[in-house]
């Protein structure tokens, strides 16, 4: 694969699952980030409310090529 490539970290959130977290990052990515390649999840946290698991978040980092 010849070119040039970048990477970002988003952090993505949901309510349900860490597998809803990816998507829903790289769904929010994809709105204005072309060319996706790759990602991989680099970190996963979550927010306790009330003694329960109130949202997950992950950090993922994105691979797409640059348009030259």
């Amino acid at each position: 694969m010849p070119g040039i490539y970048k990477l970002i970290d988003v952090v993505g959130t949901s309510p349900s699952n860490f597998a809803e977290a990816v998507k829903s990052a790289i769904a929010e990515a994809g709105k204005t980030v072309h060319h996706m390649s790759w990602f991989e999840v680099i970190e996963q946290r979550g927010a306790i409310k009330d003694g329960k698991v109130a949202e997950f978040q992950v950090t993922v980092r994105i691979g797409f090529k640059i348009d030259t």
